[in-house]
């Protein structure tokens, strides 16, 4: 693991393989007089004008791959460490021609050359680090870093460029950028260890076991409507499911968003432990529609308090009364007719005026969306059902204000 010098020490590193490298190699002679720099680009150049290769370190990021991660050979099992700054660098790499290239491009010839360096040496090893370090930073520790360093050439766009050098202050010189990981520096955090496990359970009996996969706790896994309705109404009798629903003290506990708490009601009897049946009261006025919750407490054969379930949620049904003004709505059943009688009798005495209903006789329960259509087209049914002089009077006042118009 490193430790807070693995910066610097990546930097000399790579500044004395570029110089070594490009000084001894007898092949390019017109590159003998290069120095390797690693200042500001601002103030690499100075007033020299012999071949030079600047390194200058622009950025550094995280590295997400080890941020998390802890040592396996520094952490022990059941420890928890704290995770190593993991770090990226970012190198700017700017060649200098000699006489600044005035009479060859000498420039072009020390950044291709610095690249095919950098290119053969992707890697930094352990004997490079340390011959690189040991006269000034021998303590840094980045050569026993569990993960090598990499070196990787790192393309950058136009827009990049000139906003990397618009932040330098000066003017642009040919470059390029080079991406070099992972530095790990070792946090001074200590290690935490858990405290000892000194009982397994009541009376250090252990973990249990059971040979099924269904969970020894109480569940509900399913509500089951009458007829195969979609949602309940008032007075259905509802079928729960799940498991481990039996035991004493069982109730069934209902909620809803209108109510300041919570209702509970005794299941029916016959229940088993995977199935509970209950009535929905038949109660209008405190049980109004919309959506319910509702879980099942029960107290287990061999526990002294009750446990909750979880919770299901179903729709209660509203229903309207046609016997009632249009739009009057409550939770129950929708009863009407349109067929109109004078009198109880099964046949009438005398022939009632046309279009006149004298009550609502209830022939069918009909569901919400039913009474919806019903009270969509009730208006033109309620036209049809006026008397003939009511229609004729407002015949003759059409017709009379069409003429005042014209």
């Amino acid at each position: 693991m490193s430790n807070p010098l693995a910066i610097a020490a990546t930097t000399l590193t790579l500044q004395a393989i570029l110089q070594s490298a490009i000084v001894s190699d007898p092949a390019d002679t017109d590159l003998t007089d290069t120095t390797v720099t690693i200042l500001p680009p601002d103030k690499a150049r100075g007033t020299g004008n012999a071949n030079q290769l600047n390194l200058f370190l622009y950025q550094i990021l995280p590295n997400a791959a080890w941020r998390n991660m802890n040592i396996p050979s520094l952490v022990a099992a059941g420890e928890t460490g704290q995770p190593p700054l993991a770090l990226t660098l970012h190198y700017l790499l700017t060649a200098f021609g000699k006489d600044n290239d005035t009479t060859l491009p000498y420039g072009h010839h020390l950044l291709a050359k610095a690249m095919s360096i950098l290119y053969d040496h992707a890697m930094l090893g352990p004997d490079e680090i340390r011959a690189a370090t040991s006269a000034t930073f021998p303590a840094s520790d980045l050569d026993k870093q569990v993960e090598r360093i990499r070196i990787t050439l790192q393309p950058m766009s136009l827009e990049e460029i000139s906003k990397l050098w618009t932040g330098l202050v000066t003017q642009y010189r040919l470059s390029v950028g080079y991406e070099v990981s992972v530095m790990l520096i070792e946090s001074a955090q200590p290690k935490k260890t858990p405290l000892p496990v000194l009982t397994r359970g009541a009376g250090d009996k252990g973990v249990s076991s059971q040979a099924s996969l269904i969970p020894p706790f109480p569940a509900l896994d399913q509500i089951q409507f009458p007829n195969s309705q979609t949602s309940a109404r008032l007075g259905d009798a509802l079928v729960l499911t799940g498991n481990q629903l039996d035991g004493s003290s069982v109730g069934l506990i209902f909620n809803h968003p209108l109510w300041s708490a919570p209702v509970e009601i005794a299941p029916l009897a016959g229940g088993t432990a995977t199935q509970v049946s209950v009535n929905v009261p038949n109660s209008a006025a405190s049980w109004p529609a919309g959506f319910y919750t509702v879980s099942l407490m029960v107290q287990r054969p061999t526990e002294t308090y009750r446990r909750a379930t979880n919770q299901l949620s179903f729709g209660l049904a509203p229903v309207c009364g046609l016997g009632r003004p249009v739009g009057y709505c409550r939770s129950g059943s929708i009863a009407g007719s349109l067929r109109s009688t004078t009198s109880s009798s099964s046949a009438p005495t005398s022939a009632a005026p046309r279009g006149r209903i004298r009550r609502w006789r209830p022939i069918a329960s009909i569901s919400w969306w039913q009474a919806g259509l019903i009270s969509r087209w009730w208006p033109r049914v309620s036209m049809r059902l006026r008397p003939a002089s009511s229609r004729s009077r407002r015949a003759r006042l059409r017709s009379s204000c069409a003429t005042t118009i014209q």
